[in-house]
């Protein structure tokens, strides 16, 4: 049994008629008579009753017809799957991610992405959720990892939770500990009252959860400098000007010059997401990404 035999059978099957069966998998008729033929040679079975003008399935062909249609269908199936996974040898993947996802949970999974599917160019935009899901919405980005809730809920955007991250309070050695000490090894909300902080720029999902946590507590939060990106907010707070709230991720991260110092429970935490649109299946190179950190 050969796989053209049978989709010469299923033309003849779905168009009873021999010259338009052959027109539409584009082969001379006689040709495709003679492989049906085989093929009920192969089978011991007629397929068809033959009548001039009228041709149904016998029972054998009723019997093959579903079963056919399956393997023709599965081969679609493999064919496609073939050709997707040979186009992970080349293309893109454009990942949205915030700052401190950039330096704290991207470094190994793209480490290994890139190790896998060196073909693949990765291109990575920086930015807040906001930009993020507008990047996504307007077709900018592939994927997007996004801390919830999103500042505009969207009903166009699928979103999966990766993780939740502790936020931990960084400052320099040389500067007392935060809240004063007295021998506790964690600092509550309510001590930064006391301190100055280093502050992210506007529109950074950080700046937004320290300013709420400060407030719920009911101060407002000092600013010793604003406006930097995590890299610049580290580097001011290990010269000493101050302290600032980053993700446990970042501060694991960020090698010495930093006293790191939870936060007394309930603390504070982030809830990271895998965000993409609804609307439009993303790239197999991007679901195999998307794979990758959902399992990493």
């Amino acid at each position: 049994m050969q796989f053209q035999q049978l989709q010469y059978f299923v033309a003849v099957a779905e168009t009873r008629h021999f010259t338009r069966a052959a027109d539409l998998v584009h082969v001379a008729q006689p040709s495709l008579s003679q492989q049906i033929k085989a093929l009920e040679r192969e089978l011991g079975a007629d397929l068809f009753l033959r009548a001039r003008g009228n041709i149904t399935l016998t029972d054998a062909g009723e019997a093959l017809l579903p079963l056919a249609r399956r393997i023709l269908a599965d081969a679609d199936t493999a064919r496609h799957e073939v050709q997707e996974l040979a186009q992970l040898r080349s293309g893109r993947v454009r990942l949205g991610a915030t700052p401190s996802l950039c330096t704290g949970l991207l470094p190994d999974v793209l480490r290994a992405f890139h190790d896998r599917y060196p073909g693949i160019r990765l291109l990575i935009e920086e930015g807040g959720s906001h930009d993020l899901v507008r990047g996504l919405a307007r077709g900018a980005l592939d994927l997007a990892l996004v801390v919830l809730p999103l500042p505009t809920p969207s009903p166009a955007l699928t979103t999966v939770e990766l993780l939740r991250e502790d936020l931990v309070v960084v400052s320099s050695p040389e500067a007392p500990v935060p809240g004063g000490g007295n021998g506790r090894r964690t600092v509550r909300v309510a001590d930064l009252e006391g301190e100055r902080l280093v502050m992210f720029r506007h529109g950074y999902d950080l700046r937004e959860l320290t300013v709420a946590a400060c407030r719920a507590e009911g101060f407002e939060p000092a600013f010793a400098v604003e406006g930097g990106e995590m890299d610049a907010v580290l580097g001011f707070v290990r010269a000493g000007l101050g302290v600032a709230v980053v993700p446990r991720m970042v501060a694991a991260r960020s090698g010495a010059g930093l006293r790191v110092t939870p936060l007394a429970p309930p603390g504070l935490e982030r809830t990271i997401a895998l965000a993409h649109r609804s609307d439009v299946a993303p790239p197999r190179a991007a679901r195999e990404l998307q794979r990758m950190l959902l399992e990493r």
